[in-house]
């Protein structure tokens, strides 16, 4: 094997430990005249009563340069505990071939195909040891280049029914069910503040109601979603609805948090010209992120550019994140400066203190559930990978929950209730530049 070769092969297995757990729909793919050395196609997480099922058809094999070694092609299970043994043996052995390795736990090999014209193969595994397996192709005829229809069934039986979701997702559909509807009871009571409170409502508010009407509506589509793969093996169609509402959930909560950033409705009616460009860059970009996330959910690591989609989402990502932080730090330099002319100083100091704890407010959402939350999918044991997804969650609704009390609509604001002695105060501290992020 060539050292290119030796490298995409250790670089795909690797790959392996760092996917989050797939769904397990059941999945029919087309490999078209593919010369990978490995192709990962699923990670899923057994019990002790799981199956993996595979069926393989119109299967071809061609090489201009060698002798097709049907042996040498197949599919096999492997563990995280078995990788690093992998990768030794990659080390040690530069002609090292995968299937012979004592580490996997090698399903079929192409010598148990059907003989041509058909060259098919139909099996059903059970999983003898309760882990997380990564389902992998290898072909170690080099130059070669592989066609094949492939199906793949990856399930625990619960009882006398099949369970197409990883052992560690298992519990998804209840929790996005009641989370769903903890934001309709959050609905509940932001119409009722805003009717409480008519006179100071804003558009940013009407905004607010919306991004949390889209954010239910996407945890239901996604409750739905995950339940019919775990019982049927398909989505039925509630995986479009589910990015449909995750694309304008996402678009909605960066365009809030921008623009109350900018102060708007708050502090001024109208946005500048460079805080328009913010919303006409990052609106762009998320329509792309949402994009490469449904490239990534809908298809798997088996395409050959599915490294590529997961690296442009997380840039675009790292952009977006990036850029919803400016306009925050736009309106905190700007109060600054009018708190030197406009003789509000406790007022001022007030709305500052105000737009700094969003800002400290934003920046830790952002950091758990971009940090914390991949942290928490990698060292948790594989069959409570669920943790992560209720951690994110949680965080997700008291970011919310923090940010609509922060910026509710109030007729009086017990904040701007300042006395003489106050307002020397906050003169102090503005004019000896304490005040910072």
């Amino acid at each position: 094997m060539t050292e290119s070769l030796r490298r995409l092969t250790i670089i795909l297995i690797v790959l392996s430990v760092c996917t989050s757990p797939s769904m397990s729909e059941i999945k029919s793919l087309k490999i078209q005249s593919d010369n990978r050395p490995m192709i990962l196609f699923e990670r899923f997480g057994f019990t002790r009563h799981g199956v993996t099922s595979i069926a393989i058809s119109s299967v071809s094999v061609t090489s201009a340069f060698s002798k097709i070694d049907p042996s040498r092609l197949g599919f096999f299970l492997l563990t995280e505990e078995s990788l690093i043994q992998i990768l030794i043996e990659f080390e040690q052995n530069p002609t090292f071939c995968v299937v012979d390795s004592k580490f996997i736990s090698l399903l079929f090999t192409f010598r148990d195909l059907s003989p041509p014209p058909h060259s098919s193969f139909n099996k059903s595994y059970p999983i003898k040891y309760p882990n997380e397996y990564s389902l992998f192709f290898a072909n170690c005829n080099l130059e070669s280049l592989v066609t094949m229809d492939v199906r793949t069934e990856l399930y625990n039986n619960d009882g006398n029914k099949r369970d197409y979701l990883s052992a560690g997702l298992t519990q998804l559909p209840f929790l996005y069910f009641v989370f769903s509807l903890s934001y309709m009871c959050f609905i509940g009571f932001w119409i009722v503040e805003c009717v409480k409170n008519k006179l100071s409502v804003y558009r940013i508010h009407v905004l607010m109601g919306c991004l949390l009407v889209m954010k239910s509506l996407n945890l239901i589509c996604a409750a739905e979603n995950q339940h019919y793969v775990k019982v049927t093996g398909t989505p039925h169609g509630w995986d479009v609805l589910f990015y449909i509402f995750q694309f304008l959930r996402v678009v909605l909560l960066f365009t809030v948090i921008i623009l109350i950033g900018t102060g708007w409705s708050f502090l001024k009616p109208f946005l500048q010209e460079k805080e328009k460009k913010i919303l006409m860059i990052v609106i762009p970009l998320q329509v792309l992120a949402n994009i490469a996330s449904i490239v990534i959910g809908e298809t798997g690591p088996f395409i050959k550019n599915w490294v590529t989609w997961n690296q442009l989402f997380l840039l675009v990502d790292i952009i977006c994140c990036c850029t919803i932080i400016v306009p925050i730090i736009w309106s905190i330099r700007s109060l600054r400066e009018t708190s030197k002319t406009d003789g509000k100083a406790a007022r001022t100091l007030v709305k500052l203190t105000l737009f700094r704890k969003f800002y400290i407010l934003v920046i830790g959402y952002l950091y758990f559930t971009r940090i914390i939350v991949f942290a928490l999918e990698t060292i948790t044991v594989y069959n409570y990978q669920w943790v992560a997804n209720a951690a994110e969650e949680l965080a997700s609704i008291v970011f919310y929950m923090v940010m609509f009390y922060m910026f509710r609509p109030i007729a009086s604001n017990e904040y701007f209730i300042i006395d003489d002695e106050e307002e020397v105060a906050a003169e102090v501290v503005l004019r000896e530049g304490e005040f910072e992020l």
